[in-house]
């Protein structure tokens, strides 16, 4: 089994309140969760405005497909213009027998 995991940061530019923020962020999560059928959650930094903080994983037994899986959510989150990624962190764990 390979577990994907992504640590999106992100910032939300032109938003002035904590219910915008909550507003785009489950919106970005809800699409990305209903076209990948992936595990999506903002993680972090609950209560800054502008930026988020989200977590997206994903399994499968070969590492070219969640490769391919991760690089298109991020493709995905880039086009819809919700936000903008600030930072990535990209982890691949193989679980062995």
């Amino acid at each position: 089994m390979i577990v994907g995991i992504i640590r999106l940061r992100v910032r939300l530019p032109g938003n002035h309140s904590l219910k915008g923020k909550r507003r785009v962020v489950k919106s970005l999560i809800g699409q990305v969760r209903s076209r990948f059928n992936v595990a999506v959650s903002e993680i972090a930094l609950n209560d800054v405005w502008q930026r988020a903080e989200i977590g997206i994983s994903t399994i499968g037994n070969s590492q070219p497909t969640i490769n391919s899986v991760l690089d298109k959510i991020l493709e995905f989150i880039e086009r819809t213009c919700l936000v903008e990624i600030i930072d990535t962190d990209i982890e691949i764990i193989h679980m062995g027998k």
